[in-house]
């Protein structure tokens, strides 16, 4: 089966952190996928380099300049608009400090290569025997928290959300979820099952529990530098309530 597949990848002030080696070594080795960089009106070097990245892989790699900075969740939108509209097979997004190494794209190419019935692929965060899992402890208890409210919120037995590692097919009722402005920022992929579940009870797409798949990572190592702070944990309540009472209520 042949497949083709862009990771959106979006960049904030990217500039100290941004391993571009890794994506170089990366799509030489991957001609299928291709890298959607999104520069978030980043104010350091960030933009150059990317421009350098998409001079020297123009085969592989593309810079979408957002201006100016609107933050995560319309990043990530902007790039899965740009990559849907190029025919890719499937489309998804991956965190740029790469805490899910780029090696793990190609299982969830295969999963969903595997199984039809499944749009979409959610890289997990669990801690399992012969895995390296390597999360800040504070965080990982935070985000068991939130999981847990995010679960109930949405009726679904999801155990990771926020893991910054996800695989889309490139159909109708998929782009359909991105068609819209996020009213959420920390929480958007929250956001992003509550619309299919919106869908799914107005008769508009098959039932999330039947196409979204959980993938436990291999591989996922906290990076120095993350902008998410113990603190945000109060907004992101605050925005799960606002999911609820716009999508779900």
């Amino acid at each position: 089966m042949s497949f083709s597949a862009a990771i959106v990848v979006p960049c904030y002030n990217e500039a100290r952190r941004l391993n571009s080696y890794s994506f170089r070594q990366f799509v030489s080795e991957q001609p299928a996928i291709h890298i959607v960089f999104v520069n978030d009106g980043s104010t350091d070097e960030t933009l150059d380099i990317l421009k350098s990245l998409e001079r020297d892989c123009a085969a592989s790699i593309h810079v979408v300049n957002q201006q100016p900075n609107r933050g995560k969740a319309e990043a990530v939108r902007a790039g899965m608009l740009d990559a849907f509209s190029r025919g890719f097979t499937y489309a998804g997004y991956w965190d740029a400090d790469l805490a899910t190494p780029l090696d793990e794209i190609p299982r969830f190419i295969a999963l969903l290569n595997e199984k039809p019935d499944i749009a979409m692929v959610f890289g997990s965060r669990v801690k399992l025997l012969g895995r390296s899992i390597e999360r800040n402890p504070i965080r990982h208890y935070l985000g068991r928290v939130f999981a847990t409210a995010a679960s109930f919120t949405l009726n679904l037995a999801v155990y990771d959300t926020q893991c910054g590692a996800k695989l889309f097919r490139n159909q109708p009722q998929i782009q359909a979820l991105f068609a819209e402005p996020f009213r959420t920022g920390w929480i958007f992929d929250v956001e992003i099952v509550a619309r299919l579940v919106r869908a799914w009870k107005r008769g508009q797409a098959p039932a999330p529990f039947q196409t979204i798949y959980e993938l436990p990572l291999n591989t996922w190592h906290d990076v120095a530098g993350s902008r998410v702070k113990p603190a945000d944990f109060l907004k992101a309540l605050v925005e799960i309530s606002r999911v609820y009472w716009h999508y779900l209520r």
